[in-house]
């Protein structure tokens, strides 16, 4: 099988962008009302929350701009920060795992390996329930993990 890459398309992408937009706003008006309410040591809350929306603005372009690399002979994980690569022979499984809030649920694929934790994919989440992509990208993923062992 020729490789292949898995990340988000550009819809995909503007819809991350409006989440981090909805992000700011929330936690602008979080440092607003710290600022407002708290008559000792306000700055120290000020920078709790910045650093807090700092670390979950990081995470969301991270999670928005991954990518995967489906190859032959192994997987291969591209975010802002790092690359993995992960021989196809050990990984044991790889399943959707969804995450629910008060709010709503959003769905990833995880790849579970014989040694360590298991890893996100990135490139591969919704938080829409039933998703054409997000299904065919699991199967995409799913068939060149079977095609990998099956030559064993």
């Amino acid at each position: 099988m020729p490789e292949t890459w898995i990340g988000l398309d550009i819809a995909a992408r503007r819809r991350n962008w409006w989440w981090i937009g909805v992000l700011t706003l929330l936690f602008a008006g979080m440092a607003v009302a710290t600022d407002a309410t708290v008559t000792t040591g306000r700055w120290w809350w000020v920078g709790g929350v910045g650093v807090v929306w700092l670390a979950s603005l990081f995470y969301m372009i991270n999670r928005g701009y991954g990518r995967t690399l489906l190859a032959p002979d192994r997987i291969q994980f591209s975010t802002l920060v790092s690359r993995r690569a992960i021989p196809w022979s050990e990984i044991t499984g790889i399943e959707p795992h969804g995450h629910q809030t008060r709010t709503g649920a959003w769905w990833e694929v995880r790849v579970h390996r014989t040694k360590g934790r298991s890893l996100a994919i990135p490139g591969i989440f919704t938080s829409r329930r039933g998703d054409e992509v997000f299904e065919g990208n699991l199967a995409v993923v799913r068939e060149y993990w079977a095609r990998a062992t099956a030559t064993r």
